[in-house]
């Protein structure tokens, strides 16, 4: 996915969260409903993710230099996993500890109805980011099925606003129901429990995306399509014997560092292999722009 898209999936739910943070605390202080206060720090959470992680693209696109060779590409994934951090700390921690304040210690609606319109147009907007990072994530899912390409994306711009949207959005609906048994029932401590329900799912949603960012920052292979065609790359050549290990690792989204331990036909003059190797590596970064640095170890087969 372009880098450009990336922005406009991040400006697209910073725009909504920012709109919906205002509308939610408006309406948590017309109402006195713990679940939309709860609501209003998920969305300034989220705003805030968004912000890190538009730094994090910013930053990961500085070039390489005498410290980090490689670059920093994985700024990025540094900073995804802070947005995990947040997510789990602010987000869920604060939503469960003012739903259990609200359960000890219940207060009424007021006016429903302000809580309704509110919850209503911020599920549109959000419903809006969703579709945005959707549409953008489904541009590298292919054949694969909706988690197993998130397992194997190397870029977390993208689904981190899309599991963030799909808590969101769920937590609005829970907030929603919440507000409606308080006022139906005249329990406020349905209120409160959608507040606890809102955190559960938050921690959840924070722990699945710490992950990910985890193996992420860890370092992550390339694709094992793109592993493959650099193994073949080299063996389909008659001066090389074998291909003995190939390692990729993923230094940015878009970006792969390349090493390789080739085994040449003994008879082979040095200066024909380094011919070879620049051959081989040229017609590999015209075929995957992606590959930025390529290593090969040469041995005699």
């Amino acid at each position: 996915m372009a880098e450009g898209n990336n922005r406009i999936v991040l400006f697209a739910a910073l725009g909504a969260n920012l709109g919906i943070a205002v509308a939610k605390f408006v309406a948590a202080g017309f109402t006195g409903s713990s679940a939309m206060l709860t609501e209003g720090f998920h969305s300034v959470v989220d705003s805030t993710n968004q912000l890190l992680l538009l730094y994090g693209e910013r930053a990961s696109n500085k070039p390489a230099d005498d410290i980090h060779p490689l670059g920093y590409g994985r700024e990025l994934y540094f900073w995804s996993f802070v947005v995990a951090i947040l997510i789990f700390a602010t987000g869920a921690g604060l939503s469960i500890y003012e739903g259990i304040i609200h359960v000890l210690h219940p207060s009424p609606i007021e006016d429903a109805t302000v809580a309704y319109v509110v919850l209503g147009i911020s599920f549109v907007l959000e419903g809006g980011s969703w579709l945005t990072a959707m549409r953008e994530f489904r541009v590298t899912q292919g054949e694969h099925g909706w988690w197993k390409a998130v397992r194997r994306s190397k870029d977390p711009a993208t689904f981190i606003v899309l599991f963030e949207d799909s808590a969101a959005m769920f937590g609005l609906v829970v907030a929603a129901v919440g507000i409606f048994l308080t006022h139906f029932t005249g329990n406020p401590v349905w209120d409160g429990t959608a507040s606890i329900v809102i955190g559960v799912a938050l921690a959840i949603v924070a722990f699945m995306l710490a992950r990910e960012s985890k193996g992420l920052l860890i370092g992550e292979r390339a694709d094992p399509k793109l592993v493959e065609a650099i193994r073949n790359a080299f063996a389909t050549r008659p001066e090389v014997s074998g291909v003995q290990e190939v390692v990729t690792i993923h230094t940015a989204p878009r970006k792969v560092f390349v090493a390789a331990s080739v085994d040449f036909v003994d008879d082979v003059q040095v200066g024909h292999i380094e011919r070879l190797i620049a051959d081989t590596e040229a017609s590999l970064r015209a075929a995957y722009p992606e590959i930025t640095s390529v290593y090969i170890k040469p041995k005699a087969g």
